[in-house]
């Protein structure tokens, strides 16, 4: 994600997932950590795409993650 160079700087990162307005978002991403809520903006699940699969990361009500494929 960043070099080491950059660890310290907070980045920003498309995610190109769309929030419920569909609309693009960004989330920061520093020292390779990102805050689950900024995924989370208006929704409760999201979809990841990683090569040619996508899997689904789901907010629970008990405020847990769950990840599928």
């Amino acid at each position: 994600m960043n070099s080491r160079k950059d660890q310290d700087a907070p980045s920003r990162y498309n995610e190109d997932e769309r929030s419920s307005g569909g609309e693009a978002r960004q989330v920061t991403i520093k020292n390779d950590q990102l805050d689950s809520r900024e995924l989370f903006v208006g929704t409760r699940a999201i979809t990841i795409l990683h090569g040619n699969e996508a899997y689904h990361l789901r907010l629970t009500a008990q405020n847990k993650l769950i990840l599928t494929k």
